[in-house]
C-alpha cells in the first residue's frame, strides 16, 4: 500500500508524497509507533549521529559522522535536497532560527562550522579544540550551546558567530537538556559518573547528581512542565527518571540496549528511547509513574532519532548495512 504522508505544523501542512525516492508503509494499528515513510540517504556510509529540525524551512538536518557530511532533507518533498561536505566527523547539528544559521559540531577537528540557511554558504568556523559533539539551542536566548572535549560547554552567539562563554565540566559532556523557563541545564557526564546541573546565567556547574549502580549515561530529555528528567544508561540498560528540582530518582526502568536518544511526547504522556539494538522502547505515564508500553523494532544500529512535537513525528536514522542496504531516515507516526 502506498499513500502520502502529511501532518500539520502550526499554520502550515507538510506533505511527503509518494515518489521514486520515498517508500511508504501501511499502518500497524497495534503499535504505538507506525512506520509511515522511509527517506533514502543516497551514498551515505558509516555511523549517523545527531539530527536537528528547521521548522520554518520544513527541513531535517542529519549529521552523517562516518560520511563526513550533513544531509538536508526537504520534508515537503520527502527527499534529501542538499549535502554539506568536507566536514570532519560531524557529530552535532543545530539550526539557530534567530540567525537562519546551520551549525555543525565536528569531532574530527574540534571545530564548529556555520552555514547560511538559505543557500548553505559557509560562514566561518570556531575552533573549540577537541571533540565538538552535541548541539542545543537555548530556547530563551537563541544562543547555540555545544558540548566539547573534556572541557565542557561552549556558548556561541549565532548572530555574531563567535564564542562568548565557556562552562567547565569534569569530563566530556554527552546529551544535555535546557529548561526553557529557568535555563538550568542538565548534562550527562558519563566519564565522571554524574549528571551535572549547570546554570546558564551564571555559567557554572551548581550541582552534581550520581545514580548508584548505573553507568554510561548518554541520552537525556526533560519534561519541564512536570519537572521530570529522563537519562538513559547503557550499563546496565536502564531508563532513570529523576525529579528535576532535587535530583532524586523516581524510577529505574529496563530499556533497550545501546540507548542513544530519548524524548518526551507530552501529547500522549509517553517517552521514546531509540537504541542501537534495533528497537525503540516506549513508556506510558499512568498517574505519576511510567510503565513499559512496547518495544518497536527498527533496524540494527538505528540508534539516533529525533522527536519533533510540532510535526508529531519521530525520525530514526538507519545506517547503511553490511550487505549493501542504503542508509535512510525512518519516519514514525505516534498513535493514537
Amino acid at each position: 500500500m502506498r499513500r502520502p504522508l502529511s501532518w500539520m505544523v502550526a499554520a502550515f501542512t507538510l506533505a511527503l508524497t509518494t515518489a521514486p525516492t520515498l517508500s511508504t508503509v501501511a499502518a500497524d494499528s497495534e503499535s504505538p509507533l507506525v512506520l509511515e515513510a522511509t527517506i533514502p540517504l543516497e551514498h551515505v556510509s558509516g555511523r549517523i549521529d545527531h539530527m536537528a529540525i528547521d521548522l520554518g524551512g520544513k527541513r531535517l538536518l542529519v549529521a552523517e559522522l562516518g560520511n563526513n557530511s550533513v544531509d538536508v532533507i526537504d520534508l515537503r518533498e520527502g527527499k534529501a535536497v542538499h549535502r554539506l561536505t568536507g566536514l570532519r566527523e560531524p557529530q552535532g547539528v543545530g539550526y539557530a532560527a534567530v540567525a537562519n544559521l546551520i551549525v555543525v559540531a565536528n569531532a574530527g577537528d574540534g571545530t564548529v562550522r556555520m552555514f547560511r540557511g538559505e543557500d548553505f554558504a559557509p560562514l566561518g568556523s570556531i575552533a573549540l579544540g577537541d571533540d565538538a559533539d552535541d548541539v542545543r539551542i537555548d530556547p530563551r536566548t537563541g544562543a547555540v550551546i555545544v558540548g566539547y572535549g573534556s572541557v565542557g560547554l561552549a556558548v556561541i552567539d549565532p548572530k555574531s558567530r563567535i564564542k562568548v562563554a565557556g562552562i567547565s565540566l569534569p569530563a566530556h559532556p554527552e546529551g544535555f537538556a535546557i529548561d526553557p523557563d529557568t535555563r538550568q541545564t542538565f548534562v550527562n557526564v558519563p566519564d565522571a559518573g554524574q549528571i551535572a546541573v549547570v546554570d546558564l546565567e551564571r555559567r557554572r556547574q551548581t550541582a552534581t547528581w550520581r545514580i548508584s549502580g548505573l553507568r554510561a549515561n548518554f541520552p537525556m530529555a526533560l519534561d519541564p512542565a512536570r519537572g521530570v528528567l529522563a537519562a538513559a544508561f547503557r550499563s546496565p540498560a536502564r531508563l532513570a527518571l529523576l525529579d528535576a528540582r532535587t535530583g532524586s530518582v523516581t524510577a529505574k526502568l529496563p530499556v533497550c540496549a545501546d540507548a542513544d536518544d530519548v524524548f518526551f511526547d507530552a501529547k500522549r504522556d509517553r517517552i521514546y528511547v531509540s537504541c542501537g539494538s534495533g528497537e525503540i522502547s516506549v513508556f506510558q505515564r499512568d498517574g505519576v509513574n511510567y510503565r513499559p508500553l512496547a518495544r518497536v523494532a527498527t533496524a540494527s544500529g538505528a540508534r539516533t532519532s529525533l522527536f519533533v512535537p510540532e510535526l508529531d513525528r519521530l525520525f530514526v536514522a538507519e545506517r547503511a548495512g553490511l550487505l549493501g542496504s542504503s542508509a535512510a531516515i525512518r519516519v514514525y507516526r505516534p498513535v493514537p
